[in-house]
């Protein structure tokens, strides 16, 4: 008996001192607590409505159609933007801040965003809801190309063994998706909508031309496609190093450049990343992707009614 509860407490002890090893990092911002509001005017010609944009970061209050830059050291950025082709000023929402019991979290929803123009032309577009590490280079000045506007990434050089989030999902129940860009007439993509939570730990360089290269040095790639029934709390999810399509948790959704990203060059100029393979296992990072986004088809694809709850973002190490 003696001998047993020697074991039993040699157990907890080291159980309890492989749990101290771990350490939690939250993100900046990363409780999804503090929200800069930003009340923008649309133009007359599409009714002149008065719209909010909401943006982690600072609690404040922004009045008037100014460009956003993130406030108070916030990483973070959002598909919340504002655009203004040939004069006219057009919001986009959908990312919201939401009660969640003392505090707040965000709520990234598919949705239609609809425009009248002179009161007679209606223009419908797909616009997923995105929260991400990087900057939007406000205003948005065009539909071309919609990734060159964002500043995709944020420097890191660090090597964490996981990411570490609350969330919860409901599910679009559609078989295939809808592509609708407002130029042209709505249509199906074949495939089931993704809810999707995307990190990358790149290392990149520049070239004497300006373009930006990088290898992927870890990986973490999750993607939801059913609701959940409340929120799930702590969902850990390991960062994979190094060439990982021999493993066993390897999707075809994590392989090398899935979807273009862009960056700024040293001359300011938005660039693609070309990511160009895998780097070795134990290789030190320049920058970190992290996306949540609620469709994974890219700009004008997804399924109305997606939505994806985020709180309490952290790293572990």
């Amino acid at each position: 008996m003696d001998k047993l509860i020697k074991v039993i407490v040699g157990l907890i002890v080291l159980s309890g001192s492989l749990f101290a090893q771990e350490q939690e990092v939250p993100f900046s911002y990363g409780d999804m607590d503090q929200w800069v509001v930003r009340e923008i005017h649309e133009s007359a010609i599409i009714g002149g409505n008065t719209k909010y944009l909401y943006e982690p970061g600072p609690t404040d209050t922004i009045k008037g159609n100014i460009a956003y830059h993130n406030r108070g050291g916030s990483p973070w950025a959002t598909s919340n933007v504002m655009a203004k082709v040939t004069g006219v000023v057009k919001t986009n929402t959908s990312v919201f801040p939401e009660r969640r019991g003392d505090g707040w979290c965000a709520r990234l929803e598919t949705r239609f965003e609809s425009v009248k123009v002179l009161g007679l032309i209606d223009i419908e577009v797909i616009a997923a809801g995105s929260v991400f590490l990087g900057t939007v280079h406000e205003p948005i000045r065009g539909t071309k190309n919609p990734q060159s506007m964002l500043g995709n990434g944020v420097p890191f050089t660090k090597r964490p063994k996981a990411l570490r989030f609350d969330y919860k999902v409901k599910a679009a129940p559609e078989k295939n998706r809808v592509r609708s860009t407002g130029f042209s007439r709505k249509s199906v993509v074949e495939g089931q909508d993704s809810i999707a939570v995307i990190l990358l730990l790149q290392k990149r360089w520049e070239d004497k031309e300006g373009n930006i290269y990088a290898k992927r040095v870890g990986t973490m790639v999750q993607r939801y496609t059913a609701s959940t029934p409340d929120w799930v709390d702590n969902a850990t999810y390991p960062v994979l190093y190094g060439d990982i399509t021999s493993l066993p948790d390897y999707k075809p959704y994590m392989r090398i450049q899935v979807e273009e990203r862009y960056s700024l060059n040293k001359e300011g100029k938005s660039v693609p990343i070309k990511e160009i393979g895998w780097a070795e296992p134990d290789e030190t990072p320049t920058h970190m992707v992290l996306q949540f986004v609620s469709s994974h088809g890219g700009a004008y694809i997804g399924s109305p009614g997606n939505t994806f709850w985020i709180d309490n973002v952290k790293l572990i190490y």
